[in-house]
């Protein structure tokens, strides 16, 4: 029989991490003499893959380049995060905490290298939390393209029509819901008005909001 399933994007939804990739992303540049501000990362960067991402930003750099440039970005991420720089969303350890009791799978769906990913839930303490962790890069397609959230739902044994997703992207809200999910846009960085437009069913500031747990009791049957 399918189950009611959870499944969520890490970076943005979990937890706050604009901030600190913004930071580390203009690290990186520092030596080029460039920076990007908030309005380009979240038009340009954010939910995006870092092969595309810099393939835009360097385009007459070589691929080897591109790989190395955003390996010393996520590994500048990565070194901020191990500072404590990052915390879970409110409302999120006590949402885990009622699917574990109530037998709803939960599983991360994120377009984030799976050194960060494994890093950033051990940040906040929530490594063992999830049955399957779906990582973009290793799949055929990334987000925007549904298949990440197919395969999250394949793994659980899901069902769309019975379950949520939670993203703060663009490219991730159009690849949950091209998969047949209603999606909780989580208002971290864009706000309501961009997080609907991009095809959300609602938004909230994070996992207290009481629409997003009606929706989630309507979809999953959560008592939350």
């Amino acid at each position: 029989m399918a189950k009611s399933c959870l499944l969520f994007d890490l970076d943005g939804t979990l937890v706050h991490t604009d901030p600190v990739h913004l930071e580390a992303f203009n690290a990186m540049l520092a030596p080029f003499g460039r920076a990007v501000d908030e309005a380009f990362y979240q038009q340009h960067v954010m939910g995006r893959q870092n092969a595309a991402i810099m393939r835009d930003i360097f385009p007459d750099l070589p691929e080897a380049e591109h790989r190395r440039l955003a390996d010393e970005k996520e590994a500048r991420f990565r070194a901020l995060a191990a500072a404590g720089a990052l915390h879970p969303l409110p409302g999120l350890l006590d949402l885990l905490a009622k699917a574990h009791e109530q037998d709803v799978a939960c599983c991360i769906v994120t377009n984030a290298p799976r050194a960060n990913a494994s890093q950033m839930l051990s940040a906040i303490g929530l490594t063992e939390r999830f049955d399957v962790i779906v990582i973009g890069d290793e799949l055929e397609h990334a987000k925007p393209h549904p298949m990440p959230y197919l395969t999250g739902l394949a793994r659980l044994g899901g069902e769309a029509d019975r379950s949520v997703a939670f993203e703060d992207s663009r490219s991730g809200i159009q690849a949950a819901s091209a998969a047949g999910l209603p999606v909780v846009g989580v208002a971290t960085s864009l706000d309501e008005p961009a997080l609907l437009a991009a095809g959300a069913s609602l938004a909230a500031p994070d996992f207290t909001d009481a629409a997003a747990l009606a929706l989630i009791r309507e979809r999953t049957g959560l008592r939350v």
